[in-house]
């Protein structure tokens, strides 16, 4: 399959060989999945209760158990049989209930433990599967179309930059530009929509939410951390090709992110992966 290579104006400069079995690669959305959700539990904060929430007191059970009902003789008849505060305690606090989970300042039922493993693993083997079938997604049209994005004007497919056009993009401007005349005007509106939040989390620090915008990949991290500066006011994620994640490639874990290769980012893809 040949793929056309473009240039900051749209037009195409040459072409390069892909070969057809990077297209007809099986996509295991399911190895996605199972990526994106560990990278994400591998990040969660471990959060738990204070062991000793609910236990700084010196109650006890102070009844007496018999094998009959018939004989149960206990101290306070008809009382629940609670851990109960004794000693030298207050006479007010005498025998008041604590510790069990459905009392008055007892400790909480089933409360999460600081000491649970969110960590998860994966094969490297499956790892790899799972990078590769999320960007070759970003190649596939109909994947790239049944995700969401504003593609059905664009004017080339696979979008392969030449590798010196992104050293020319000095502004957000110029990259705006580059996209209308690429004919992704209705794909920058839709990825600059800034929705509120519904729910609680409008009152959590984030109450706006943005739909994942475009990805860049480059040879060169220098190069990202340039076009990272430049387009950082625009929904635009920047990555090199040594610093990419099934997350990244598939956000959600719905692979069809639509995504600019640069030239040589792209030869170094498939030299990485499907080199013979």
């Amino acid at each position: 399959m040949r793929v056309d290579v473009i240039n900051l104006q749209a037009e195409k400069v040459k072409e390069i060989e892909i070969s057809d079995k990077i297209l007809e690669f099986p996509i295991r959305e399911d190895l996605v999945l199972r990526d994106v959700l560990r990278l994400q539990s591998n990040r969660r904060q471990p959060y738990g209760a204070d062991p000793l929430a609910g236990l700084r007191t010196s109650a006890e059970y102070h009844g007496r158990r018999r094998p009959f009902r018939a004989y149960v003789t206990q101290m306070g008849r008809g009382m629940a049989r609670h851990q109960r505060i004794h000693g030298k305690a207050p006479l007010h606090m005498m025998f008041v209930a604590r510790i069990s989970s459905n009392v008055r300042k007892g400790m909480r039922a089933h409360a999460p433990t600081a000491e649970k493993i969110w960590k998860q693993k994966i094969n490297k083997k499956e790892k790899r599967l799972a990078i590769i079938s999320a960007a070759v997604a970003t190649l596939i049209k109909d994947l790239v179309l049944k995700r969401g994005h504003k593609i059905e004007n664009v004017k080339f497919f696979p979008i392969v930059l030449e590798s010196s056009e992104l050293e020319k993009i000095k502004k957000a401007k110029d990259f705006r530009e580059f996209l209308i005349k690429l004919g992704l005007e209705k794909e920058f509106e839709r990825i600059s929509e800034k929705k509120k939040r519904a729910g609680k989390g409008k009152m959590r620090g984030r109450r706006y939410k943005k739909r994942a915008g475009i990805l860049i990949i480059t040879e060169k991290e220098e190069i990202a951390k340039k076009l990272r500066k430049i387009l950082k006011n625009l929904n635009v994620t920047v990555r090199s090709i040594n610093n990419l994640n099934s997350e990244i490639l598939a956000p959600g874990a719905k692979v069809g992110r639509l995504t600019i290769w640069e030239e040589n980012a792209l030869k170094a893809f498939i030299n990485k992966f499907f080199a013979e």
